[in-house]
């Protein structure tokens, strides 16, 4: 006679058994932060696109003005800084290649002191100027705009930046490893099992706990790929090592290539007036094809610290930092020192430029910022699902033991 197999319950394997046990443990402890971030980033997302809308009126100048000849760039920031009184001097402009797009000037002046958000950020105005006739068209304070402010939450939850940033990478990291598990997790043992981890199928699912279960189960398969990539390039702003590590798969070297000082003989003369409308025009010139491009005025760089020389960014696409071409002028004669092209930099300084167009989507068009988009609602909404399977287990083993 032949004996009866018994068909026992398979046990999950010790990978899974850790795999639930740091899913649940970091989720946990860093769930509230990781909803906080992923909101944060998902409110971002179309910041581009709400800013252009509501300030069309202030980004556009008049036709009838178009063909006129620009003011000088001293004229208009005197101008400026007349007209709004500020004790910040101006900090920089960008100049549209679009003969109907206004220059916008910025104030930003920082803190080192501050340990917060509100506090480090002094000043961050941007004003939009008709350079035709030097008509102020719109005066935005951003240290107070939305906009701003979601993102040093989703950078630094509103602390101090050179220190916030690891209050959220921490969690990031620990999101990233939850990521992991997850998909180890989710992984089904056969193929009978792993038709009902891709879609939901609720025709007999009567309960809400498993509806959740599912939500929290799927939603976070399709998502986990794209938002790897997301936690990813927003810890590249964050940790050196990670930054050196891509730096030295691309291109064979822990650091990027550092600028060095040019020298020129009209640095030992007087300073000519004019020397910013004549880095305007030689860099309208060189970049004629362009979107647009920055030029700080005050002398320093982002750090504060005092430049040798006027470096000016031009951006290939709006709305886009990937494409990116740099031009170094004599901050004395105006002369053109050095031209750096997006095309002769290296494979690591290429991704340092598009990091940011990676992390918001940009970098993949409108299609990409609709599918970061979303992954960013789901990315939201796991801490939520994932918080509600456990408690609906912990009140299950909780009737168990009554």
């Amino acid at each position: 006679m032949k004996k009866k197999h018994h068909h026992h319950k398979k046990k999950p394997s010790v990978y899974k058994k850790w795999a639930a046990k740091l899913h649940l443990w970091f989720g946990l402890s860093v769930g509230l932060i990781v909803f906080i971030v992923s909101l944060s980033g998902t409110m971002y997302v179309f910041k581009d696109e709400i800013q252009n809308q509501f300030r069309k009126e202030a980004i556009y100048v008049k036709a009838e003005t178009e063909n006129k000849k620009p003011l000088s760039i001293e004229v208009l920031k005197e101008k400026i800084s007349l007209e709004l009184n500020e004790k910040y001097p101006v900090s920089a402009v960008e100049i549209p290649l679009d003969k109907n797009k206004s220059y916008k000037f910025t104030f930003y002046e920082k803190d080192k002191k501050a340990w917060n958000y509100f506090d480090e950020v002094k000043i961050n105005k941007l004003i939009y100027v008709n350079q035709y006739n030097g008509t102020i068209l719109g005066i935005y304070n951003e240290k107070y705009d939305l906009f701003p402010i979601l993102k040093s939450i989703h950078w630094s939850l509103l602390l101090k930046s050179d220190w916030g940033k690891y209050v959220v990478g921490i969690p990031v990291v620990l999101f990233i490893i939850m990521l992991i598990t997850g998909i180890i997790l989710w992984w089904p043992k056969n193929k009978k099992m792993r038709k009902g981890r891709f879609s939901f199928d609720w025709k007999n699912v009567k309960t809400w706990k498993r509806k959740n279960y599912d939500l929290h189960n799927v939603l976070g398969f399709y998502a986990s790929f794209i938002a790897l990539l997301l936690s990813l390039s927003g810890l590249y702003f964050a940790y050196p090592w990670l930054k050196n590590s891509f730096n030295f798969a691309l291109s064979g070297s822990l650091e990027l290539p550092k600028e060095k000082a040019i020298q020129s003989p009209d640095s030992l003369l007087t300073k000519n007036n004019s020397v910013f409308d004549l880095t305007i025009l030689q860099t309208q010139k060189v970049y004629s094809q362009s979107s647009s491009f920055r030029i700080p005025l005050n002398g320093k760089n982002k750090k504060g610290k005092e430049l040798e020389n006027i470096p000016v960014t031009v951006y290939g696409q709006d709305g886009r930092y990937s494409e990116r071409n740099q031009l170094f002028y004599d901050k004395y004669s105006g002369k053109l020192l050095l031209n750096k092209p997006h095309q002769k930099l290296t494979n690591a300084e290429k991704y340092a430029n598009a990091n940011y167009d990676i992390h918001v989507g940009s970098y993949f068009g409108i299609f990409g910022k609709i599918l970061w988009f979303i992954t960013g609602l789901i990315c939201t909404s796991l801490p939520i699902t994932g918080f509600l399977v456990w408690w609906g287990k912990r009140k299950k083993q909780g009737k168990k033991t009554l």
